[in-house]
């Protein structure tokens, strides 16, 4: 699958600017609340360790990639604009 490098620069910008504190201060890694609740629904190994990575479980590599794949892929720009037409 390729994938829409803008469409990805955009929803990073949009996770960060979500997460941001202090007008606009961001934590590079993703806040641990939402790590937690990935973990408890099982699409990642335990984020409250020295490690810094995770795992994700074949579930939530699964689930990942297709998100991945209608959000970012190829031709998603051209859809979403055909959505908004209707």
């Amino acid at each position: 699958m390729e994938y829409d490098d803008k469409l990805i620069e955009e929803a990073v910008l949009a996770l960060l600017a979500t997460f941001s504190f202090d007008n606009g201060h961001a934590w590079k890694g993703f806040d641990f609340e939402t790590m937690s609740r990935l973990h408890e629904q099982g699409f990642i190994s335990n984020p409250v360790n020295k490690n810094k990575s995770i795992w994700l479980t074949d579930e939530g590599l699964e689930r990942g990639r297709q998100i991945a794949a209608r959000l970012f892929g190829m031709g998603t720009q051209m859809e979403h604009l055909s959505d908004l037409d209707t």
